[in-house]
């Protein structure tokens, strides 16, 4: 039996889920609106969370660098929370939180201000956070708020 690699050769267009976005944010029938949500390769995010990071030497309180076996420690920082705005950024297909139109009406010049703007109050925001990481699989759904699962089999 041969073994066929046809399994494994996927389409190379991005994935596009959708899902409802958060209660105050309703056409003009009262319908809520239905986000889209780009489902990001690993690739991309692991290359938005490493520039999220940044790796350098460890030094003493008077500036020289720690040793330890005869090696210089390296210390590394991370900002998570601005690389999960970027993630989000990157992931919301609609509203295209990049448009230079929606960046100039509230005023910003770095993407990763937008999701505190646009989505202001705190469930919104958490709101939008949890379905597009669920959509990343970064995240599990909650047992209470199927809405993406739904959109994903539907």
């Amino acid at each position: 039996m041969k073994k066929d690699l046809k399994y494994f050769m996927r389409s190379q267009e991005p994935e596009i889920v959708t899902a409802p976005g958060p209660e105050s944010f309703k056409d003009e029938q009262g319908n809520v609106i239905q986000f889209e949500i780009k489902v990001l390769t690993q690739e991309e995010i692991n290359k938005i969370n490493d520039g999220y990071r940044k790796r350098s030497m460890a030094t003493d309180k008077k500036g020289n660098p720690l040793i330890a076996m005869g090696e210089v420690v390296w210390k590394t920082e991370k900002d998570s929370a601005k690389a999960s705005r970027h993630l989000m950024v990157e992931a919301l297909h609609y509203p295209n939180l990049k448009d230079p139109e929606l960046m100039n009406y509230y005023g910003c010049a770095d993407v990763t201000e937008m999701p505190f703007k646009v989505f202001p109050k705190a469930d919104e925001y958490q709101h939008v956070s949890r379905i597009v990481m669920q959509a990343l699989g970064l995240a599990s759904s909650v047992n209470d708020d199927e809405d993406l699962n739904e959109a994903k089999n539907s």
